[in-house]
């Protein structure tokens, strides 16, 4: 795979970029085509990600491999002549994985599936815990009422389909609510996983309770967990023996870093761009997220280099604690509450290093026409379609609903959806001449918005309601445990707060 493009094909490049948008859209052309051109040359981004994810690895917040990764990145910035720091907060709850086995036994059968602890699945006694292994279908309603009063202290192993796309990672995030739901109230003693993906990958989503997750959480290798459920359907009683162990504690601090470029004239007011630092263990977090924390980087590395000095102050961001609920951006929102009147955008790339297709505006109409305008002088890497519906999952969500606008990038699936959370999202995986597209995409994006006139304005939360109402952010919000934090105002904008 290309890792660079050469300097004779980016002059070419980007004089047909330039060629193919309409001058009136980008009177200061010139600055943002040669931002452009850097981004697509020979720079350091492949080799920062290569170090990202051979040398630090997986980064799950609490880790020392991600305060490596927090050291890494300052310093990357410092390097570039960036100002850089990182911003501390605190996370709720501590959780890493030790390590995970299970025992399949009964029957005349005894076989060792691998396994690994769902996040913030609770430890196991040393020696292990031993219950009954009952066929729970799907997890459907019908499926629990077969099963009865087999279900109390029982471990449920339910069955999943193929992951083949990022519409069924959202299918199993918003079935596992239910599911776990179900299997609570009938008493089960924990909750075992076909794995979703084939061939033996493992990989980790979060327990729907999060960190109030009271149970045994586990995801089975695929093919092992099919083999007991064919001994289960055909008359076997099993039981399972599970041992997690886990190091799980309180509170901690953790750190977002923050590369900061100040305006030139209105150094007050933010364009905000972000990209989660923190990745699950398993791999080493190259799609998810690392290969758009290197493109981040790169881009402030580029115009400092250049000179680059929009009106706006653009700061870069690199979060922590969102793979264990948004953390990081939250406390953020939190910490500048009395800047956010002032974050003109708040922007998220999270999905990978597929072709940026356009950006999610997540119910602010009014941004579709400034996202064309910053676009423009990067026409020709689309056409680029924008979607105006809320999305949650990533770190625009607390600034959505403080009413800041906010953007999503959105990508093609490249190689994103069958590697999120496993143990093969490692360097390999990334398309490095995409990777190096979209930071034209990106920084085109950030310094149109740096620069150009604001029409729009902070919501108020009487505004993020509607929002909540009339789509399906409430549904959204409930798949990712987030409602009752904005019900009672505890998280997003507080109901005696109103725009400025």
């Amino acid at each position: 795979m290309t890792t660079q493009v050469k300097p004779l094909v980016v002059v070419v490049f980007v004089m047909l970029l330039t060629l193919s948008a309409p001058a009136q859209e980008h009177a200061q052309a010139p600055e943002v085509n040669r931002l452009v051109a850097a981004l697509l040359g020979d720079t350091p981004l492949v080799a920062d990600l290569r170090e990202l994810c051979d040398e630090i690895g997986g980064r799950p917040t609490g880790s020392q491999a991600n305060l490596r990764a927090v050291e890494w990145a300052v310093q990357k910035f410092r390097a570039a002549g960036v100002t850089a720091h990182k911003e501390a907060f605190m996370m709720p709850r501590l959780w890493l994985e030790g390590a995970s086995e299970a025992r399949v036994s009964g029957d005349g059968v005894a076989f060792k599936p691998d396994v690994v602890a769902m996040p913030f699945s609770t430890a196991t006694p040393k020696d292990g815990l031993t219950a009954p292994l009952v066929d729970g279908g799907r997890g459907s309603e019908e499926d629990f009422t077969r099963l009865g009063e087999r279900a109390k202290g029982a471990f449920v192993l339910v069955e999943t389909e193929e992951l083949l796309d990022i519409d069924g990672l959202f299918r199993e995030y918003a079935e596992a609510v239910a599911i776990e739901a179900r299997a609570f109230a009938a008493g089960v003693a924990g909750v075992v996983y076909m794995s979703s993906r084939p061939k033996g990958l493992l990989y980790r989503h979060n327990a729907s309770r999060g960190a109030a997750n009271q149970h045994p959480m586990l995801i089975m290798e695929r093919e092992e967990a099919q083999r007991a459920l064919r001994l289960l359907r055909a008359g076997k009683r099993l039981t399972l023996t599970a041992k997690i162990d886990v190091q799980d504690g309180g509170a901690y601090e953790s750190y977002n870093v923050i590369g900061e470029i100040k305006g030139t004239e209105k150094p007050e007011e933010v364009v905000l761009m972000g990209a989660h630092l923190d990745s699950w263990g398993l791999g080493t977090g190259a799609n998810d997220n690392g290969c758009n924390v290197a493109m981040l980087i790169d881009i402030a590395r580029q115009m400092q280099r250049l000179g680059i000095r929009p009106k706006r102050t653009v700061r870069f961001v690199l979060w922590n604690g969102e793979e264990q609920g948004l953390v990081g951006s939250w406390r953020y929102t939190q910490a500048h509450a009395d800047e956010l009147d002032r974050h003109v955008l708040a922007g998220s790339i999270d999905i990978g290093s597929g072709r940026i297709t356009g950006f999610f505006t997540n119910g602010r109409e009014e941004l579709l026409g400034p996202v064309q305008q910053a676009l423009a002088p990067v026409q020709g890497l689309g056409p680029f379609q924008h979607i105006n519906e809320p999305i949650v999952g990533t770190d625009n969500y607390d600034f959505m609903v403080q009413g800041v606008a906010n953007l999503v990038g959105n990508h093609d699936p490249y190689n994103y959806g069958p590697n999120y959370h496993a143990e093969s999202d490692t360097f390999d995986k990334v398309d490095l001449r995409q990777l190096r597209l979209n930071a034209a995409i990106v920084a085109a994006l950030t310094y149109g918005f740096a620069n150009m006139e604001v029409t729009w304005k902070r919501q108020t939360r009487e505004d993020i309601q509607h929002l909540i109402d009339t789509t399906s952010l409430r549904q959204q919000m409930d798949m990712f445990g987030l409602y009752p934090g904005w019900e009672d105002g505890s998280r997003g904008r507080a109901p005696e707060t109103t725009a400025k």
